[in-house]
């Protein structure tokens, strides 16, 4: 299983980037994909992960401090998802990960998660 991320740059506070993700060779039927981030020094936190876990809604769960500025979008069809980051700020500043796994979880926590890229940076400046 392959993650490809792109799109990660640098940009001012209050600027958008369009994070991508590409999953190629995951053979699950109910395989899910997340987006994580660490900081420097820092450890890695869920941005937004599927609650696709058994008796989830399939519904996106956001970390707190994103919501209302980040969407994350799945095309499974494509095996892509998508972070769209709006309004970004200093504290965004982050390698940001994507994330797979051949299941669903109900838990936005790095250690379900069995797949990953290599991480695209996001640099944020005042």
């Amino acid at each position: 299983v392959q993650l490809v991320e792109s799109g990660g740059g640098s940009v001012k506070t209050g600027g958008s980037l369009r994070l991508s993700c590409e999953v190629s060779g995951i053979r699950s039927r109910h395989w899910t994909i997340a987006w994580f981030r660490q900081a420097p020094g820092k450890e890695r936190e869920g941005v937004a992960c599927r609650n696709d876990g058994d008796g989830g809604d399939g519904g996106i769960v956001y970390l707190d401090s994103v919501k209302g500025r980040f969407t994350f979008t799945i095309d499974k069809a494509k095996k892509k998802g998508y972070l769209q980051l709006n309004s970004l700020k200093p504290e965004d500043t982050a390698t940001y990960y994507c994330a797979a796994d051949d299941y669903g979880s109900s838990f936005c926590d790095p250690t379900w998660y069995g797949y990953w890229g290599q991480g695209t940076e996001v640099i944020v400046s005042a």
